[in-house]
């Protein structure tokens, strides 16, 4: 067995009660390493097409990777996986934090859950031991009282708690999954998958470590990233994701009031800046990381604590400056409340603006809300959040996506339903930075922004030494261009982007954004596992990630025609810099035919030709998609 890895697998059948451990093959681990990838080799395998997400059958897995325990500051993500019950498509969603490390000490490299329990249950995972225990009296209480009443009635805080919360419970379609309150799965609604299966929380940990193959290596990359990581002039460090707010504003690409426009009035305070100099306490930080880019804030007044960590850039946007809010109080108020009730803050944001808008052509009354909805009124976020998750009044429709709740309207609803496969859509721009329409249009669990790097980045390149030369990125590309030059530099970023994913690497760590280059990386997973795998093999890896996926949700149903986005992007922008501007349809649909081809994928029916799958040794999965038809 390769070195970082456990090498085996902990099968957990709820209906049953049962568990099975089984061991992972070394080829198995090679060819698919972890993460999602891992995930997808046995979601593919183990589940029919059209297989209802919420059912008892439907597994759900936690994957993690041959670095995960390490002292590599960023290489502690994991993955959860399961079909999304918002999107119907494939889930995926990455975390960091220290749950994926307690797993590993635990003696396992993944958790592959079936079924469903009688009644609400929690697990307890310790040095190769799994045992069920009753959760009924966690059951519809806010996560800090169930992460620190579980590790007391478990006498040990060694025990890391990954948790679904009254949303989840409710089956709210973008319900979030959680470990040490803070650290979330946000997307793909795999919160509610969890709570349809009665099972609250996973409590994990032991004393197995991580000891890598070749121990002076693994050493020589951790003494590289000291020498050239400063986190002093760090402003990840030093001011979080949201950093990004001044230059998003300056290029006129800040989400503003439902998508209409691209700057905000007030954007000076919902800074990172504006955030360190008021309600920050603390910078939180994940498993052996440097970096420290977590948010922890305080707001006595409004019970705002840092249990529940603070907002990221993510939440600003989709909570502050898509509504038009700019009191950063009220915003960690409410990025609170989506931290007690466990949910998907983008997607919780882009609802209550869906609804602000539809309430502003009337498409909603105050009848059927019941309170008056507008832009610029913090107080409309911290009434909606509670009745989302629990599913009351008005709450109950938006908890089911804008795609649904759209539908449901009618209207004109649905012209103004910003997602991709019932997915809704991230804070970034496409009209501004033109790839993400790519990678929104594309990406396997509905719109994405962790794709691939965003266009800023394209225009740095040159021919000299630089963190993306490795991949052939060598020509600078303006970032609103959209033709084969950048869906080219696109294809290959995504690719590192996608490798990051699958070995647990966080993107705020590696390059481009980050210090550990790619050559690091590669050396220090080598390192691990005491394989000699090359950069060329990984990047590999990262293909044969995206033919599955796809080949996995066009076994769904979700063909080209999902690849589309909503029709907000094809209109100009209303205000800021980039007033004006707009996605142009049929530069889009060019666009995508270049990617289709370039991934190696039928032009026409966007499936992984028979050559690429023989190419990435995925061909076993074709036979799938004849199987149901398609």
């Amino acid at each position: 067995m390769p070195g970082g890895y456990a090498g085996r697998l902990l099968r957990i059948d709820l209906t049953h009660r049962s568990t099975a451990c089984e061991p992972l093959d070394e080829l198995v681990l090679r060819r698919y390493l972890g993460g999602g990838l891992l995930g997808v080799y046995y979601l593919l395998r183990e589940t029919p097409a059209g297989q209802d997400p919420l059912a008892p059958e439907a597994p759900l897995l936690f994957m993690t990777s041959a670095m995960n325990g390490s002292a590599l500051s960023g290489a502690n993500r994991y993955s959860a996986i399961a079909k999304s019950p918002l999107t119907g498509g494939f889930g995926e969603s990455e975390a960091g934090g220290y749950w994926g490390p307690a797993l590993k000490q635990a003696g396992y490299d993944g958790l592959i859950v079936t079924g469903r329990a009688s009644r609400p249950v929690y697990l307890v995972i310790w040095d190769g031991h799994c045992e069920f225990r009753d959760a009924s009296a966690w059951w519809g209480r806010p996560a800090a009282e169930v992460d620190e009443g579980i590790r007391h009635e478990l006498g040990d805080r060694r025990f890391i708690v990954l948790q679904t919360g009254i949303a989840g419970e409710n089956r709210v379609r973008f319900a979030a999954l959680v470990n040490n309150c803070r650290h979330f799965h946000g997307r793909c609604g795999l919160g509610a998958v969890m709570g349809a299966k009665h099972l609250k929380a996973i409590a994990v940990g032991g004393k197995h470590r991580f000891v890598p193959a070749e121990q002076a290596a693994a050493r020589e990359v951790l003494h590289w990233f000291k020498e050239h990581y400063d986190r002093l002039q760090d402003t990840m460090h030093l001011y979080g994701t949201a950093r990004g707010v001044k230059n998003l504003q300056g290029l006129g690409i800040l989400p503003t009031r439902h998508f209409q426009d691209g700057a905000f009035e007030h954007f000076q305070e919902v800074t990172g800046e504006r955030m360190a100099q008021t309600i920050l306490v603390r910078r939180g930080t994940c498993y052996a990381c440097a970096v420290a880019c977590k948010r922890e804030v305080a707001v006595p007044e409004l019970a705002v604590t840092p249990v529940y960590g603070g907002p990221e850039y993510e939440t600003i946007a989709a909570i502050g400056t898509m509504n038009g809010i700019y009191d950063l109080k009220k915003i960690a108020q409410a990025n609170q409340l989506c931290g007690q009730y466990v949910l998907d803050t983008i997607s919780t944001g882009v609802v209550i603006s869906f609804a602000i808008e539809a309430y502003q052509r009337g498409i909603l009354s105050r009848d059927d809300v019941g309170f008056t909805l507008g832009y610029g009124d913090p107080e409309v976020p911290i009434r909606l959040i509670p009745m989302i998750a629990e599913r009351r009044g008005i709450g109950a429709l938006l908890a089911e996506g804008v795609l649904r709740a759209a539908r449901r309207l009618g209207r004109g609803a649905e012209e103004i339903a910003l997602h991709v496969r019932g997915q809704e859509v991230p804070m970034h721009e496409p009209r501004g930075k033109k790839s993400l329409a790519i990678a929104y249009a594309t990406s396997p669990t509905g719109a994405d922004h962790m794709e691939a790097p965003h266009d800023p980045l394209y225009e740095g390149f040159y021919p000299g030494k630089h963190p993306l030369a490795p991949l052939g990125l060598i020509e600078p590309v303006n970032m609103l261009d959209l033709g084969p030059r950048k869906v080219r530099a696109f294809v290959y970023a995504q690719k590192l982007w996608s490798l990051y994913n699958i070995v647990g690497m966080c993107c705020f760590v590696g390059v481009p954004i980050g210090k550990l280059e790619i050559e690091q990386l590669v050396r220090f997973f080598n390192a691990a596992t005491g394989w000699d795998v090359s950069l060329w093999e990984l990047l590999k890896a990262a293909e044969r990630s995206h033919a599955l996926f796809r080949i996995y949700n066009q076994r769904q149903g979700l063909g080209t025609a999902a690849d589309t986005l909503p029709r907000r992007f094809f209109e100009p922008l209303q205000a800021g810099p980039l007033k004006g501007h707009r996605l142009d349809p049929q530069e889009f649909a060019d666009a995508l035919k270049t990617y289709y081809a370039m991934m190696g994928w039928d032009v026409t029916t966007g499936i992984p030709t028979q050559q690429t799958c023989i190419e990435l040794d995925v061909d076993w999965a074709l036979p799938l998609l004849h199987n149901c038809g398609v």
